[in-house]
C-alpha cells in the first residue's frame, strides 16, 4: 500500500469527467448549494465560518467513511472531511487533496470544496480536518531480455515479456546476431511449450531482467 500520486487522486475524484466537454466543478455536479452537497460530502455549509456550523449535513467535524453517497468509481468523500494526502511536494510543502469540512463551495472562507481543491502543507502538520487513504499497485509485469553467454552488455539480445501468470512472449530484435536457420524460433507472439528447451537454453543465452522505466514520478 502507498499513497497515490496526484494524478491518481484527481482521476479518481472526478470519476470519468475529463476534457473540457466532460468537467464538472464538484463531485456531485454543478449546483453550488448545501440542499445538494449533503448527499455528498462534508462541508461547511451555509452558517458564518467560524461561528456557526448548522451541520445540514448532519456532522459538525469529522464523519466517518461511507455516510455520504460515493462517486460513480464507488470512492467515498472525495470532496470535503479531511484534506488528504498525496505523493508529491517537498517536506515543507507536502500536497494534500480534497478540501474538508471546514471549506466552502465557492471559496468565501477557507478553500472551496471543488474536485480540484489543493493546497500545500508541512509534512508534520497533524489536525483535525487532514487524513489520507491508501491505494494498493497493481502486480508489476516482470520483463527480461536474453543475451549471449559472454556479451552482457547487450549484443544480440532479445526482449522476452512475462505477465502475471508466467507466459513468456518473445519479439524479435534487429541486431544481425541470429542464424537464418533459427529466426523462426523467435517470432514475435510465440508462446513456447514449456516441456521443451526455451530457446535461450538451446542457444547458451542468458536471461537477464530488463531494468524497469518509470514514466511518471508519481506512481
Amino acid at each position: 500500500k502507498r499513497l497515490p500520486g496526484e494524478r491518481e487522486w484527481e482521476a479518481a475524484a472526478r470519476a470519468g469527467h475529463y476534457g473540457p466537454s466532460n468537467r464538472t466543478l464538484y463531485i456531485w455536479g454543478e449546483e453550488p448549494t448545501t440542499e445538494v452537497s449533503k448527499e455528498y460530502a462534508n462541508l461547511w455549509g451555509e452558517g458564518d465560518f467560524p461561528w456557526e456550523n448548522r451541520g445540514e449535513d448532519g456532522w459538525r467535524a469529522t464523519s466517518p467513511v461511507k455516510t455520504f453517497k460515493p462517486n460513480t468509481y464507488g470512492l467515498y468523500d472525495m470532496t470535503g472531511n479531511v484534506w488528504e494526502w498525496v505523493r508529491g511536494g517537498k517536506h515543507k510543502n507536502r500536497i494534500v487533496r480534497g478540501g474538508s469540512y471546514v471549506d466552502s463551495f465557492d471559496g468565501s472562507f477557507n478553500h472551496a470544496a471543488t474536485l480540484g481543491a489543493r493546497a500545500t502543507l508541512h509534512g508534520t502538520t497533524t489536525t483535525g480536518n487532514v487524513g489520507f487513504r491508501c491505494v494498493k499497485s497493481p502486480r508489476k509485469r516482470v520483463e527480461y531480455h536474453y543475451v549471449y553467454e559472454g556479451e552482457e552488455g547487450g549484443g544480440g539480445a532479445q526482449l522476452v515479456m512475462e505477465d502475471a501468470d508466467g507466459k513468456r512472449k518473445y519479439s524479435q530484435q534487429n541486431t544481425g546476431r541470429y542464424d537464418d536457420d533459427d529466426d523462426d524460433e523467435f517470432d514475435e507472439d510465440i508462446v513456447h511449450d514449456p516441456t521443451k528447451p526455451r530457446p535461450d537454453e538451446r542457444r547458451g543465452r542468458k536471461k537477464v531482467v530488463k531494468p524497469r522505466t518509470l514514466n511518471s514520478d508519481e506512481l
